[in-house]
C-alpha cells in the first residue's frame, strides 16, 4: 500500500511540475517583454554592454517571480487535475480507496515548496535585486558619463547642462579649461568657467556632483537686465542624468529595496511622515501575504481542478484566468485603500489571501464531502 501510494503522488506530481515549469516560463517572460524596449534602448542607444543586460535581466528575476510563482502553480494545478479528472483517473485512485485528502497530500507539498521559494524571494532576493538594479544602472550612467567627456567637444549628456573641456588627459581623472552652460532654472542661467573639474560619483546616495576649482559663474536673467559674477576655488555641481539609465534614483532605498529588518528600522523614525510610514508597513505586509498565497490557491485549484466538465481542456486555463484576475485586482484595490488610509495595511495586504482561502477550503470540503461544486455552466443533457 505504502508504494502504491508513493507511485500515485510522484504520478500527482508529475502532472502539475511540468505544467508549472511551462506557466512560470512563459509568464515570466511576458513580464520581461514589458522591459525590453528599455534594455533594447539601453544596449542600443546608451552603449551598455550585452553582459550588463543579462545581469539587469538576473536582477529583475525576482520581483517578477514572486508574481509568477502563485499564478503558475494554481494554473498548473489546475490543469494537472483537470486532465486526470477528464480522463476518469482521479475516479479510479478515489474507487480505488484513495480519498481527496490523501490525493491532496503531494499538492499540498507542491505548494508548501512554492510557498518556501516566494518566501525566500520576497524576503531577501527581490531586495537585493531591485536594489542591485538601481545601483548597476547608476554605475552604469556615471561609467559612460565619464567615458563620454571628449576634449574639445560639446558633451550634453546631462539634463539642462552643455559641457565643454579643452582638454582631458589620458587617464581622464579630470578636466582641464571647462565651460558649461547650465539652463536648468529657466528664471536664470549660468555660465560657469573654471580651471581644473572632477567627476566625483557618492554610490551610496546615488548622486554624481561635477566639482569644479578655482573659476566663476556668470548669471544673467530672463529679462538679460540682470548680471551677477562669482568667483570661487571650488563649486560643487550637482548633475542629472536625466533621461538615461539611472533616472530619478532615490538618495535612499525605497521599501522595495528592504528587508523586514530594515522597514523596521526605518519605521521607528519619528520624522516618517504617514503616507511613509504606511507604505512601509503595507510592504512588511506583502512580505508575508504574497508567499501565503500560494497555499490559498492550492487550497483553491483542487476543487476547481477535479470539477468534470466537457471542455476540459479550456476549464483550467478560463477559471484560473478569471480567479487570477479577481485576485489581483482585489489586492491592488486593498493595497491602494490602505494607502490612503481607509484601510488598515494588514487588511489591505491581507484581505485577497483571506477571501481565496475561506472560497478554497469550503469548496475543498465540498468535494471531499462527495458534494457537488455548482459552479460556472451547467452540463446539458440530452433530451431523450
Amino acid at each position: 500500500m505504502r508504494i502504491m501510494n508513493k507511485i500515485v503522488d510522484r504520478y500527482i506530481l508529475k502532472e502539475i511540475v511540468f505544467p508549472f515549469l511551462m506557466i512560470l516560463l512563459i509568464l515570466t517572460f511576458v513580464l520581461l517583454m514589458g522591459r525590453i524596449l528599455q534594455l533594447m534602448d539601453l544596449m542600443v542607444n546608451k552603449g551598455i554592454r550585452v553582459l550588463d543586460i543579462a545581469l539587469l535581466v538576473i536582477y529583475l528575476m525576482p520581483s517578477f517571480l514572486l508574481f509568477t510563482i502563485p499564478i503558475s502553480l494554481f494554473v498548473a494545478i489546475m490543469m494537472g487535475l483537470g486532465r486526470l479528472s477528464g480522463d476518469n483517473e482521479f475516479l479510479v485512485l478515489k474507487a480505488a480507496g484513495l480519498s481527496l485528502h490523501r490525493l491532496s497530500r503531494p499538492i499540498f507539498a507542491a505548494a508548501a515548496v512554492c510557498f518556501l521559494l516566494t518566501a525566500l524571494t520576497g524576503h531577501y532576493l527581490a531586495p537585493y535585486g531591485n536594489l542591485a538594479v538601481k545601483t548597476l544602472l547608476f554605475d552604469l550612467a556615471r561609467q559612460k558619463a565619464s567615458a563620454g567627456i571628449k576634449e574639445k567637444v560639446f558633451n550634453d549628456e546631462f539634463s539642462g547642462i552643455l559641457l565643454y573641456a579643452d582638454k582631458v588627459p589620458v587617464r581622464g581623472e579630470h578636466m582641464e579649461g571647462v565651460l558649461i552652460s547650465d539652463t536648468r532654472n529657466a528664471e536664470e542661467q549660468r555660465a560657469i568657467i573654471a580651471e581644473k573639474a572632477y567627476l566625483v560619483a557618492d554610490p551610496r546616495a546615488m548622486t554624481v556632483t561635477l566639482r569644479l576649482e578655482n573659476g566663476a559663474t556668470h548669471s544673467v536673467d530672463r529679462n538679460l537686465r540682470n548680471y551677477r559674477r562669482m568667483d570661487f576655488s571650488r563649486y560643487d555641481l550637482k548633475l542629472d542624468f536625466g533621461t538615461t539609465a539611472v533616472g530619478d534614483a532615490e538618495k535612499t532605498k525605497a521599501s522595495t529595496e528592504m528587508t523586514v529588518g530594515e522597514m523596521l528600522r526605518r519605521m521607528r523614525d519619528k520624522k516618517l511622515k504617514d503616507a511613509d510610514l504606511r507604505e512601509l508597513a503595507i510592504e512588511i505586509n506583502k512580505k508575508f501575504s504574497i508567499p501565503f498565497s500560494t497555499l490559498a490557491f492550492g487550497i483553491l485549484a483542487i476543487p476547481l481542478g477535479i470539477r468534470k466538465h466537457r471542455t476540459v481542456k479550456y476549464w483550467g486555463f478560463t477559471i484560473g484566468l478569471a480567479v487570477v484576475i479577481a485576485y489581483y485586482l482585489l489586492r491592488l484595490g486593498g493595497e491602494a485603500l490602505a494607502e490612503t488610509g481607509r484601510l488598515t495595511p494588514f487588511i489591505g495586504a491581507w484581505a485577497p489571501n483571506i477571501v481565496l482561502g475561506i472560497v478554497g477550503l469550503w469548496l475543498y470540503l465540498q468535494a471531499a464531502a462527495e458534494k457537488p461544486l455548482r459552479i460556472g455552466f451547467r452540463e446539458r443533457r440530452d433530451e431523450p
